[in-house]
């Protein structure tokens, strides 16, 4: 990944004012949710990780005005390396490390940052952090970030970097130091970790191999997210307990820069719970105990009860393993692991002191109680609470299916069904209010379950739960309005249509607007960037039917006007006109509920595998 500093361009569309407004509407929904930003001065940009060159156009300069120097020469796998890149003011960088003997290959190794104000890490191919670039085009003169030499590291690494000292002064892949490999060590040798940042009093050693899931399910009790994941990969979130004696033998793994807990808990919510961390303080990994209070940051022991401590942080997965007594004294203030708990597993940052932030999303949780100390288990976890996911379920079948197909019923089989009666009223107008009042239901329902499971109004939703409320309040308002509507022929019958649209249309835009804001919420994070495509596609898919509708219904009316003064005539091809029209909409609308049919169940599986 490289260096970009491009400004972002927002193109301007023009709507034409139609005289149909469901056309309107459609093309109105499709701008308003498609219009695309494109790139910033952020550094976060992919198309150059392998060249290196920031797509500015022009020719890079010849002679580097910048240097990039190490505190060391010699490494070895587990080691972290300071890296410092300094030099007159510039405003973009970008740093890799690759195989000394083959410049061209991939990024090996992976970064940890020491200022996040000035630098971010990056992922180029599939080695994640194996970058750092500028977080903004603001000018700098030194950046200094620490190089995590991986366990498959090649026998002779070299630093480069891209430096953007103006939008069209740069230079790339500016030579730095090589380091290498001491040939008297083996890579898997395992290592003392004594650096002061490390404040336990136990012995603490280098792990040499990544934690294995062979014995899931058989010796050991296990937890994988994603399910049946291997805990050598990049995106693997393992923790395990396997008894031995009178002690539990924990490995727990997973891709975080800053830190892994796991948590033993009586119920579903965080406070009074028994929490062990693994820690990444200024590169190596400090374990230790704590206690959760409410959602407040953990408090850490003082005094440690873990033994045998182990760990290891390579290509941007931290590693660590100990033991602990099944039974401790009750003194200690932990819980006994022959007893049943819910099981949370959860991962964040944590700045260089030390200090832990909350984490990004929401911990993995077990879906119920578990002894560790019981029959062995594979299972996984949930990162979304039953409530909130029933939240999500119930919108997506109220807006996706049921208002959507409502709408278009009410707009274009109007003329079909009018004739056909059913309990006692017009077919598409007994349609059109079940699947409009169902809608209601299935929104009323879904409004109220976010606040039972945050006991009150979230602070940390950003707009979700205020664009929520106001598509309660106008999916309410709609029946209320709808029953006292004028007879058909009334004068204020008009006024009354376009209230009606008009207060509908705004629900489903803002409806739409608030499930887009849902999808990557903490609580509900379906995965990215598969949720907005899918739900760009939907939107897609209800335009384009409604335009083909709105244009089908204009060919017809013009197909059966007939200029000859012939009532004969006219009443035959409107006729004619007619029962084309009718069978072409049906099957237009048959394969319109398929395919919303196909968009929910996408959905629900999402939601039903996070």
């Amino acid at each position: 990944m490289a260096i970009l500093l491009r400004l972002g361009h927002c193109n301007r569309k023009t709507v034409c004012r139609m005289e149909l407004p469901g056309l309107g509407f459609a093309v109105w929904m499709f701008v308003c949710l498609c219009t695309s930003v494109l790139g910033y001065p952020n550094g976060k940009v992919r198309e150059a990780c392998a060249s290196m060159i920031p797509c500015h156009g022009g020719s890079p300069h010849p002679s580097p005005e910048h240097t990039i120097t190490v505190n060391r020469t010699e490494f070895k796998p587990g080691d972290n390396i300071e890296v410092h890149l300094s030099g007159p003011d510039f405003e973009g960088f970008f740093i890799q490390a690759r195989d000394a003997e083959h410049l061209d290959s991939p990024a090996v190794g992976s970064f940890v940052l020491a200022d996040r104000r000035l630098s971010q890490l990056l992922t180029c191919g599939h080695t994640k952090n194996s970058a750092v670039s500028h977080t903004s085009k603001a000018k700098k003169k030194f950046i200094k970030v620490y190089w995590i030499a991986p366990g498959d590291a090649p026998k002779h690494v070299q630093f480069l970097a891209t430096v953007v000292k103006k939008y069209r002064t740069f230079w790339v892949k500016i030579p730095g130091p090589i380091i290498s490999q001491p040939d008297m060590l083996s890579p898997t040798t395992p290592l003392l970790a004594t650096s002061d940042a490390m404040s336990t009093s136990y012995p603490v050693s280098y792990l040499s191999k990544p934690f294995s899931a062979s014995g899931c399910g058989r010796t050991k009790f296990c937890i994988r997210n994603p399910s049946n994941c291997d805990p050598g990969s990049a995106s693997c979130f393992f923790l395990s307990f396997q008894q031995e004696g009178s002690s539990v033998f924990i490995e727990m793994s997973g891709p975080s820069e800053g830190y892994l807990a796991f948590a033993l808990s009586h119920d579903q919510w965080m406070g009074g719970d028994d929490a062990y961390l693994c820690v990444n303080e200024e590169h190596h990994v400090h374990v230790s105990t704590a206690h959760l209070k409410g959602r407040s940051r953990p408090l850490l022991d003082s005094e440690n009860v873990l033994e045998d401590v182990s760990w290891r942080l390579v290509d941007g997965v931290l590693q660590c393993c100990f033991r602990r007594s099944i039974r401790l004294p009750a003194s200690k203030g932990r819980f006994d692991l022959d007893a049943s708990y819910y099981i949370f597993l959860a991962d964040g940052e944590a700045s260089e002191g030390g200090l832990l932030y909350k984490h990004r999303r929401q911990p993995l949780i077990t879906d119920g109680l578990y002894n560790v100390t019981g029959f062995p288990r594979d299972i996984g976890g949930s990162r979304s609470p039953r409530l909130i996911k029933a939240h999500g379920a119930l919108m997506f079948v109220a807006w996706i299916t049921t208002v959507s197909i409502g709408v278009i019923v009410a707009r274009f089989f109007k003329p079909i069904w009018s004739h056909s009666i059913l309990f006692g009223k017009e077919m598409w107008f007994q349609v059109h209010r079940m699947l409009m009042l169902t809608t209601v239901m299935l929104t009323s329902i879904s409004f109220v379950l976010p606040f039972i499971y945050r006991g009150g109004w979230s602070q940390q939703a950003g707009f979700h739960p205020y664009l929520g409320c106001t598509v309660m309040a106008l999916t309410i308002f709609q029946p209320l309005m709808a029953g006292f509507r004028p007879s058909r022929h009334a004068p204020r019958r008009q006024l009354f249509n376009w209230f009606h649209w008009s207060t509908g249309t705004t629900a489903r835009i803002l409806a739409v607007v608030t499930m887009f804001l849902g999808m990557d919420l903490p609580a509900l994070d379906l995965p990215d960037p598969w949720d907005t495509y899918t739900m760009i596609g939907f939107v897609a898919w209800h335009v384009g039917t409604e335009v083909l509708l709105e244009i089908h219904s204009y060919c017809l009316i013009r197909k059966a006007e007939v200029i000859e003064d012939d009532r004969v005539q006219i009443l035959q091809s409107l006729t004619s006109a007619e029962a084309e029209g009718h069978l072409f909409k049906q099957i237009v609308l048959t394969i319109y509920v398929c395919g919303n049919i196909v968009f929910l169940i996408a959905f629900l599986i999402a939601i039903n595998q996070i």
